[in-house]
Formats: structure tokens, sequence, C-alpha cells
């Protein structure tokens, strides 16, 4: 089974990877963001907590993304793998998804972080805020708040994946296509380890 981790900041261009990935190995997508949203549409108990952390910027609580990842991973069983979008974001995190992984006897096969100066990733959001309908893509007191909150509670689940020799990063910035074919090149090496 292959697992894979996309990692990087808001705007990095996880999304548009993930999908690419998603056709080429015929992954699960596991959006935490998406499924929160899912929740949000829902009107949910849980969409509800969830849209007024995520409207100040601020993180989901770690039991509640790790329920539901389960609940997919439990749902589908016979899928060729699953590639992680937007998580694990902090540490604990990583370890739970490790934690719950082995449960099936599986783990994660590797970490692909795609990298993005600061600057490009205001650009990007704000543009994406233009259609998304995501009022933290909108705003850029928001957007700054996002890279912050990346930079000093995620950016350590890189450090935990290359401690275990399963961390690889790629430079985010440059054509879709560039950046998928180092993703796969990747993925080919991670697979025959």
């Amino acid at each position: 089974m292959l697992n894979l981790v996309l990692f990087g900041p808001p705007g990095a261009g996880k999304g548009t990877q993930s999908q690419k990935l998603i056709e080429k190995y015929g992954l699960i997508h596991l959006s935490t963001g998406d499924l929160l949203r899912s929740e949000i549409s829902q009107g949910t108990e849980l969409g509800l907590k969830a849209k007024k952390l995520m409207d100040e910027g601020l993180l989901v609580p770690d039991e509640v993304v790790i329920g539901m990842i389960e609940s997919k991973i439990a749902d589908n069983r016979d899928a060729a793998g699953f590639i992680f979008d937007g998580f694990p974001r902090t540490v604990p995190q990583a370890e739970a998804l490790d934690q719950l992984l082995e449960k099936y006897d599986q783990g994660i096969t590797c970490m692909i972080a795609l990298q993005v100066d600061e600057q490009e990733l205001v650009k990007r959001l704000l543009l994406r805020g233009k259609t998304s309908g995501r009022p933290d893509d909108a705003d850029e007191a928001l957007i700054q708040k996002r890279v912050v909150e990346y930079n000093t509670k995620t950016r350590p689940v890189a450090d935990y994946y290359a401690q275990q020799g399963k961390f690889y990063a790629i430079d985010g910035i440059g054509e879709i296509e560039d950046i998928f074919a180092k993703s796969c090149e990747i993925i080919g090496a991670c697979q025959l380890a």
C-alpha cells in the first residue's frame, strides 16, 4: 500500500499535485480541509466548531481530525493507498497517524514537501480567494496568520519524517508537470526501498 503525506504551507500547490497523484496511483484522497468543509456544509456540531476555528485561522483539535481519518481508512481497507493532504499538521498528529496506520498493518511510505517562499504563497492565496469562496483565502492578515501557524506548529512535522528517512523536499515553484514528475521519481524510489 502506498501512503503519502503531501506537505507544504497553504497555497504551496498540494491540492493540484494531490489530484495528479491520485489519478496516477489510484489513491484515496484524505484532505482534512475537505473533510472539515463537508462537515461544515452539512451543519454538523463538529462542522460548526471547526468553522469557528478555521475562520480564525486556527487548527481543529487532533482528536476530531484523527477520528475523521480513521473512519475514512476503515471504510477503504482495499484501497491502493492514501494521500494525506494537509495532515498531519503537528508532531502529535504524525505520531497518532503512525499509531493509527499500525492498527491496519500500514505505515507512511514517504512525505513529499512542496517548498514555496512566503511572498509567492500570499500571492497565490489572494488569487485563489477570488474564486474559492473561502474567507481565509481573501484576507491578507488571515493568510499571514495561517503561514505563521504553519511555520510554528506544522513545519516540525518535516523533522519527524526526516528522522524516519521519509522526508523529500521539492521546489513548489515551477511548471505543474515538472513538480509532478519529481514527485513520481521520489515515490518510485520509496517503493523500491
